[in-house]
Order: structure tokens, then sequence, then C-alpha cells
């Protein structure tokens, strides 16, 4: 079963983001047997890359940490379902489960430039063996979406 104190550190650390302007509502956490080994948030503003999206950085510090591309028996906690670049990141490392929050629609109607491919979709084209649970503290992410909504800085891309 999915453990909700490490989607409550995807979703304080994307907090944190939000608060400075980094980016976007988003925030990941990488673990294995119970450890944490990274946690990050979406910087795609601070950075000017699109490429900086929460997953992505969650899955290189995971990588770093254990020495190795390899994520097998890792889980990633993401609080939206990841975008198509993600997600296929989430298979090449070969990540054992995905476990997401709010879906890639709930941002959609944000306003985010998202690719409305779901991950199901995306797992069974591509036959990944990545276990996916979705909707998984759904409340808490949606209530992260109408934090990023009130902020004063908020920005969409």
């Amino acid at each position: 079963m999915p453990e909700k104190r490490f989607m409550a550190m995807a979703i304080e650390e994307a907090h944190d983001g939000i608060k400075a302007d980094h980016g976007g509502p988003f925030g990941a956490a990488v673990v294995k047997n119970g450890r944490v080994l990274a946690v990050a948030h979406n910087t795609v503003l601070r950075d000017n890359d699109p490429t900086r999206h929460a997953e992505i950085k969650a899955l290189s510090g995971a990588a770093k940490e254990l020495g190795t591309f390899d994520l097998s028996g890792c889980d990633i906690y993401s609080t939206t379902e990841p975008c198509p670049m993600c997600f296929s990141a989430v298979h090449w490392a070969r990540v054992s489960r995905l476990i997401y929050g709010t879906d890639i629609g709930d941002v959609i109607e944000l306003g985010f430039h998202e690719m409305p491919i779901p991950v199901s979709e995306m797992k069974d084209r591509g036959g990944s063996e990545v276990e996916i649970i979705s909707g998984f503290m759904r409340g808490e992410c949606e209530e992260l979406l109408r934090f990023w909504e009130a902020s004063p800085g908020k920005r969409v891309y």
C-alpha cells in the first residue's frame, strides 16, 4: 500500500516551490524500501528550462543517491499525473510503482500546456511494467492546486 507520509512530502515540496515562484503546483518523491531518496518540486520558471519537472528532478536525485540509473524497486509519488516526458522517464528508470494524486485533466483546466494522454494509455501502448496507482490523496492534491490558484505570482506554461 502507498504511504501518506511520502505523498505529504511531495505536497509540501510543491508548496515550497509555489511560495518561491519556481514553477507550477507539482511535487514528487522517490522512495525505496521506506527510505526517501529524493524529493523535488517543479523549477521550470526559476531555471527557464521546460524539462525541470518535479518527477524528472526527483528521479535524477534518486539515481544519484543510489549511484545507478536503474530505480527498480522504487516508488515515485507525484502530486499530479505525470506528463509524457515524465512518464517516459519513470519507465526508462524502471521504477516499480507510480502513485499520483490529481489527473492531468485537472491541470489542463488550470491552463497548463499539457498533452491529454493518460499514463494508463502510455503504459499499455508502450508495454511498461510500472504499476500505477491513481487518485491517491486526491483531496490533498486538489488543495495544492487551489493553493497555487490563489498565489499572487502564479503563471501557467
